[in-house]
């Protein structure tokens, strides 16, 4: 969109813009300037939003915004429709007048394996006449459909899909999306009218934060990324749009007019090219990931390549768009009532399905946070058996109104766990029951709270046996104290039979009772002893992650341990010490306070120290080049995998932090960063640096 040179020039009027005053501007010097003060706030929306790579901070910009708003407020002729203060509307919209599409948006024909696409590559050969296709390839958008029109190169009408004849204008709520310009130079390409079609999205880690932030609110969740952009994009006042931070993707022009003439494939003759142009008018699209294939082989190729990878993508994608290249094919092709001939859709494996609740059950986790599980006919969802689905808590319950019996549509995404998108009441008989929240813990009987600002009920009892049971299984787990031989099923046998009911107890085991116990022979026997024995001499970072304070994970629990010689230190800090140190806010620096100045806890220690667990390590110094060097990962390193490059980092002295923070030193980029880039751009204190620059700062021994 902006070549080198005008990027440089825009870069100077940036800081020559923020020296000024708008009061002390004339009409005539307000004249001279504001064109290019809007071209430079579109410039660093466009830095900021389509290549997420800011070079100003948020209070710079603020104060370019400012002072155009100034300016036209003293001088409201000055004013132009495509100007960036006219992104948010103030007028709220009541209803959403029909409007016609210039062009019908169709469906796309689905496939679901290569078989499906080799047919439809020999249907378009045979239609043709070719031996062999070009097509292009890009992800399939899980969001909300838009189409989008430009006259004289202003925005000037946005619309929702609707029943793909005629859909609702949203044009206000679509001109606060910062990814959608409000003007584009098609007329240096001949064209005077331009139909667009594209997605409305949410990034999936904005959405999961939306979502944490209206469970804190008690507002009801979003079942999906999807369902939040279809919402957000009716919602009444653009303003209120303005703060979902929604994102929209362009992936196909299906109009170009001149002088009423629509010009679709004489300007550009291909579907990639469209792409391309749209990409350099500073529009976001698929471009950096589209890929032009010749033949269908490459094409399965690189779909079989995208579902493999579709969960590091930052949007929700459920499949890839296959459309023949070259534009002038289409007429030849044609189109079906429902679908063009010239592309379809290859879906990725279902991640919804629609099964039924047979019972739900109330479970007690470690911190004492009673969780409703709704047990289900089992069904497959993305290759995998579901057989039971968190409920969340009561308030989820009343707001889908969900009940024993009922059939619901579940939905499973990349790795979380599966989600009860809604309920399909058509399918009820009468027969449903409600489901009853306990009043008191199913496990203990003691009384069970909300406690303000939490969502979900706990029980209040300490030693209640189903939150004793949890942490002691989290204490014994792989990446706790590591204790092979101690699972799940043995912990519970264990503590049913009286063996264990506290963390000290699992160092005070009765050995010889245990080899009486049905399933231990002599040498399980011997072996859990081992194992016991060797826990005991686990880094410190291992104990402090396995007394399962909580919110303290694996990276806090090391940020804690290099704070401190010994686990009891601990005790001597502050919340404010505590919210010093790396990736610890004020809510995690609460609840360590808390642990640390509680006497049971602090008896527990002593006991394990006294029954020989290392509560202390070594003061070794810290060796390596990257001694008290603070780094980040994101997106994908070709060298290793995530885990490998903690690993060299720590050997080197350095330490691997989850979070973008002041207290980061380096953020390492891979293939397709996610947000953290974005923040830490924002932030401008971290040095960034791409694979090839980590590897050489960690040596070429490490590297290999």
């Amino acid at each position: 969109m902006y070549t080198d040179e005008r990027q440089k020039e825009l870069i100077k009027l940036t800081y020559e813009f923020l020296k000024l005053d708008a009061k002390k501007l004339t009409k005539e010097e307000a004249k001279k300037i504001v064109e290019d003060l809007r071209e430079v706030i579109r410039f660093h929306d466009w830095r900021y939003y389509v290549l997420a790579q800011p070079i100003i901070s948020d209070y710079e910009y603020d104060k370019l915004f400012k002072l155009l708003k100034d300016i036209e407020s003293k001088y409201p002729e000055l004013i132009t429709p495509d100007s960036p203060t006219q992104r948010v509307p103030s007028e709220i919209t009541k209803v959403f007048p029909q409007v016609k599409h210039l062009t019908p948006m169709l469906s796309l024909d689905n496939s679901y394996n290569e078989a499906d696409l080799r047919d439809f590559d020999r249907r378009v050969r045979e239609l043709t006449g070719l031996d062999k296709v070009e097509y292009s390839v890009e992800p399939k958008f899980d969001g909300a459909g838009i189409s989008l029109i430009y006259e004289k190169d202003l925005f000037v009408r946005g619309a929702t899909r609707g029943d793909g004849e005629v859909g609702e204008e949203i044009t206000n709520n679509l001109k606060v999306i910062k990814t959608i310009p409000l003007s584009a130079k098609f007329s240096q390409y001949g064209i005077d009218k331009v139909e667009i079609r594209g997605e409305v999205l949410i990034r999936k880690d904005l959405f999961k934060k939306m979502n944490e932030e209206r469970l804190e609110e008690g507002l009801p969740l979003f079942a999906n990324p999807r369902n939040a952009a279809a919402g957000s994009i009716r919602l009444q006042d653009p303003s209120e749009v303005a703060k979902r931070n929604l994102e929209a993707f362009v992936y196909h022009i299906t109009y170009t007019g001149k002088d009423g003439k629509n010009l679709l494939g004489t300007v550009l003759k291909k579907h990639s090219d469209n792409i391309k142009m749209l990409h350099e008018l500073g529009f976001k699209t698929p471009y950096p990931v589209m890929k032009v294939c010749i033949g269908i082989e490459e094409v399965i190729q690189y779909c079989e390549e995208w579902q493999r990878k579709r969960d590091t993508y930052p949007y929700e994608i459920d499949g890839m768009v296959i459309k023949v290249n070259d534009i002038s094919l289409y007429d030849k092709l044609g189109f079906t009532s429902h679908h063009p001939r010239w592309a379809i859709a290859f879906k990725f494996k279902a991640r919804q399905a629609t099964t039924k609740i047979v019972n739900v059950v109330f479970q007690v986790g470690r911190t004492g946070a009673i969780t409703p599980v709704a047990k289900l006919e089992p069904v497959e969802i993305g290759g995998v058996i579901v057989s039971s689905v968190s409920l969340m808590n009561e308030d989820f319950i009343r707001e889908k109104d969900i009940r024993i019996g009922d059939t619901v549509l579940v939905e499973r995404a990349g790795d979380v766990i599966p989600y009860v998108v809604m309920v399909i009441k058509e399918a009820r008989t009468g027969n449903e029951k409600p489901i009853e929240f306990p009043k008191s813990c199913p496990s203990c009987g003691s009384p069970i709270v909300k406690l303000p600002g939490e969502a979900v009920y706990r029980c209040v009892n300490i030693n209640c046996p189903a939150q004793v049971i949890e942490r002691l299984i989290y204490f014994a787990s792989k990446d706790a104290m590591d204790i092979k031989g101690l699972s799940e099923a043995t912990i519970r046998k264990f503590y049913n039979l009286k063996l264990v009911r506290t963390i000290p107890d699992i160092y005070r085991l009765n050995y010889n009772l245990i080899k009486n116990i049905p399933g231990f022979g002599p040498k399980s026997v011997e072996n859990l002893k081992n194992a016991i024995e060797e826990s005991k001499k686990r880094l410190l970072y291992r104990l402090i992650y396995g007394l399962g304070i909580r919110y303290v994970g694996e990276v806090t629990a090391k940020t804690l341990a290099s704070a401190v010689k010994c686990i009891d230190d601990l005790k001597n800090f502050t919340i404010t010490d505590l919210m010093k140190l790396p990736d610890i806010g004020d809510k995690v620096a609460s609840e360590i306070y808390n642990f640390f100045h509680n006497e049971q806890n602090l008896k527990m220690i002593q006991e394990l120290r006294e029954l020989g667990v290392k509560t202390c390590h070594e003061e070794e110094e810290k060796k390596g080049k990257l001694v008290g060097l603070n780094f980040v990962f994101t997106g994908t390193l070709k060298c290793c995998n995530r885990e490998r490059a903690k690993e060299i980092v720590e050997s080197l002295g350095g330490n691997v932090l989850d979070t973008v923070s002041k207290k980061v030193h380096y953020l390492v980029v891979g293939q397709e960063p996610g947000s953290k880039l974005q923040k830490a751009q924002k932030l401008g204190t971290v040095k960034i640096i791409n694979e090839e620059e980590f590897l050489k700062l960690i040596g070429d021994e490490n590297a290999e």
